[in-house]
């Protein structure tokens, strides 16, 4: 990576969804993590040289739960407008699409997707900027941890479709500068394991599953962390 240091906002939603693995996978790069639901301002985009939105347990829409998503969802589109390299995960790529004028289905007919699924890599992810190198390292088909009920249902207009599961068809996509991905490249074992507990599954299982498939899964939270950090700075130097 070029010696920059790029700075990267994180918009948290809440406890149980933290970067987890990603933070060591972003590198240098300084995080602002911002905490909306604690009433944190969201810095100026002409601030930040990244944004990347985690996610929760809210729907895209649920605006009485969670009255700060109106400005998270103006602020996705902000950043798309000034080219920001952006990245949403699970409830933050359907803020995204939902901000761009996508549409997410809550409580989808197919049902809740949980656990460590595959997700598979279409062609136009094989030249895309973010998930070529996830190819390169593992493949088109990809282990990766889920946990939604909620699922995109019509992407923005203009975005391009990246990867797929046997579930759900939107598991990532790509609009100007900002990738969405449904899955959860952060989700380490204990968050994984809170999770499953939270819907009542059999937490020891989900923990063998996550330790079964842990290589997989560290690297693609390494390659996914590493590629957008460098992209970011390209953007920077450009």
């Amino acid at each position: 990576m070029q010696n920059t240091t790029p700075r990267i906002a994180v918009i948290q939603h809440e406890d149980a969804v933290p970067l987890d693995l990603l933070r060591p996978a972003l590198g240098s790069a300084e995080l602002v993590v911002v905490r909306p639901d604690a009433g944190e301002t969201l810095p100026p985009i002409s601030k930040i040289d990244g944004l990347l939105v985690l996610g929760g347990t809210m729907s895209a829409y649920d605006d009485e739960r969670a009255p700060w998503l109106p400005a998270v969802r103006t602020y996705l589109r902000d950043a798309v407008e000034h080219g920001t390299t952006t990245l949403g995960v699970c409830l933050g790529a359907q803020l995204l699409a939902v901000a761009l004028g996508g549409e997410v289905e809550v409580n989808a007919p197919s049902g809740p997707e949980r656990g460590v699924v595959e997700v598979r890599v279409r062609p136009d992810g094989e030249a895309d900027p973010l998930f070529s190198p996830i190819v390169d390292a593992l493949g088109r088909d990809v282990l990766a941890p889920s946990s939604h009920n909620d699922a995109i249902s019509v992407l923005p207009e203009g975005a391009v479709w990246l990867a797929s599961s046997r579930q759900y068809p939107f598991q990532a996509f790509r609009v100007g500068s900002a990738w969405g991905v449904q899955f959860h490249p952060e989700a380490g074992e204990d968050t994984f394991a809170a999770w499953t507990e939270r819907h009542g599954g059999d937490v020891e299982a989900a923990r063998a599953r996550h330790r079964e498939a842990g290589e997989q899964l560290e690297k693609l939270a390494a390659v996914i962390g590493r590629t957008f950090t460098q992209l970011v700075c390209d953007r920077v130097l450009a």
